[in-house]
């Protein structure tokens, strides 16, 4: 009855290049610890720069001409992405890369939920965190995980050498607030509770929602790039590689590269018309 079960398509002789990147070469781990060095001495070192103003922006602000929350007398804290930033999803990107499957909502949920032993911390992040806190800095988490999954998404952290982190308190996830995976919600929220003074995250999604409203690849390169926002990079926000997944993987040929920065072999040109 029914016919055979579909063959398994064969794993690939190696992982994808973006993988092989991220996961596997010391260029990106020292990218990363990199970042979390400088992260941990804008903190801990210069306090975060000015105290009077956090590194969240304020409602109704723009990126061309941003403002920021006001701290007030609130304590000092930082937000964290997690996936990619803080945590690596090494047993989860095996599995999708040996199926060669497209991200699946429904497998990274049961990854979610079966998969904390399987991660390991982003280097550099555990000395990062230990050191903020010993400096007497909150850390929070701010992650698109599901707030449904949140005990092990803790226990994750926990596994990975990060610490504690408290649903609700410490940690706040997709399916706390009605914005789904649009963070400036929670982030508010946390603002709302502490002077939050640095950001580390891998996409740009995890500093200001503003960024996704950008309609091309050019005019969101542009305003991370240029302008007040590009003074924030290693000034509060703080970035880590992630070439595998996400929003900075967008864009075509014309969006890439400029028609006026394009270059053919004269060699290949001439032997082009040579045969016409």
């Amino acid at each position: 009855m029914g016919g055979a079960p579909e063959p398994v398509p064969a794993a690939p002789a190696a992982p994808p290049a973006a993988v092989q990147y991220l996961f596997g070469s010391g260029e990106a781990a020292a990218l990363g610890v990199q970042a979390w060095q400088a992260l941990v001495d804008h903190v801990v070192v210069n306090r975060g720069g000015n105290p009077e103003d956090s590194v969240v922006l304020a409602p109704g602000t723009t990126l061309a001409a941003p403002g920021f929350v006001r701290c007030g007398d609130r304590p000092p804290a930082v937000v964290f992405d997690i996936d990619e930033t803080v945590l690596l999803n090494l047993g989860y990107v095996y599995d999708e890369s040996v199926r060669g499957a497209p991200f699946d909502p429904d497998r990274w949920a049961r990854w979610e939920q079966s998969g904390a032993d399987k991660v390991v911390a982003a280097p550099g992040a555990v000395a990062a965190v230990n050191a903020l806190r010993k400096a007497g800095v909150t850390v929070v988490f701010n992650s698109n995980r599901a707030a449904a999954n949140a005990a092990w998404t803790a226990y994750a952290l926990r596994t990975a050498g990060l610490g504690n982190a408290v649903h609700g308190q410490t940690l706040f996830l997709a399916g706390d607030d009605t914005g789904g995976s649009a963070k400036d919600g929670r982030r508010a929220t946390i603002a709302a509770k502490f002077c939050v003074i640095a950001m580390a995250g891998d996409q740009l999604g995890d500093f200001s929602d503003l960024f996704a409203a950008i309609p091309s690849v050019a005019e969101r390169r542009a305003a991370a790039a240029t302008g007040p926002i590009a003074a924030l990079w290693g000034r509060g926000w703080f970035l880590l590689p992630n070439p595998v997944y996400g929003s900075a993987l967008k864009g075509g040929f014309d969006d890439v590269f400029p028609s006026d920065r394009r270059w053919s072999d004269p060699a290949t040109v001439a032997a082009t018309e040579g045969a016409k």
